[in-house]
């Protein structure tokens, strides 16, 4: 265990029982417990395999190369379609942890075997993302913009995409498109 998680396991006010049989299960594994993006990630020799977090609805296993798992119990899901890597366990009680113990070690015994082994998990490329036609609009208006937005990170650039392209209505995606452009001409990301 390590201590730097345990505000983790103490402060959660739902699912608590559900995160620490997690931490028990996860930790017989022999994984090293972290705390990565505020939550309690388990590693293998300094390699991301799962993390424990918790929402309204469930509580979850987040498997970062989750779509690289044969997935026998068809228990993986995929939160969002744009969603490449990881996937998630499911859990609404303690009673599903405890049933499925050992189908958990077992995707958690793949996951490492898939790190061990370097495989990479093929990601779409950004030309593959939709480009909204207000952007693209801007983009063929403005050189020094379209300039700036191809200089961004591969990461960077889905994240706009993805950010404008998620908004239903003309206006909204307008309104974000000018809102970020002055963040992408300088060379930040939507998260920046």
């Amino acid at each position: 265990m390590n201590p730097k998680t345990d505000f983790f396991f103490d402060k959660a006010r739902q699912w608590q029982k559900e995160f620490e049989k997690l931490r028990t299960v996860l930790l017989d594994t022999g994984l090293e417990e972290d705390l990565k993006w505020g939550c309690p990630c388990y590693t293998y020799h300094d390699r991301n395999i799962v993390l424990i977090h918790g929402f309204k609805e469930y509580c979850a296993l987040l498997f970062f190369k989750g779509a690289l798992l044969q997935d026998s119990g068809q228990i993986l899901i995929q939160q969002t379609e744009n969603v490449q890597a990881a996937r998630q366990i499911r859990f609404t009680s303690l009673k599903e942890i405890t049933d499925l113990e050992k189908v958990i070690k077992t995707y958690v015994y793949e996951a490492v075997e898939v790190e061990k082994s370097g495989v990479k998990v093929p990601m779409k490329k950004t030309k593959e993302f939709e480009m909204p036609e207000e952007f693209q609009n801007k983009l063929d208006e403005d050189p020094v913009l379209k300039e700036a937005f191809e200089a961004l990170t591969p990461g960077r650039q889905r994240a706009y995409l993805l950010h404008f392209s998620s908004a239903k209505q003309p206006k909204t995606r307008e309104a974000r498109i000018e809102k970020y452009i002055p963040y992408i001409l300088t060379g930040k990301g939507l998260n920046d």
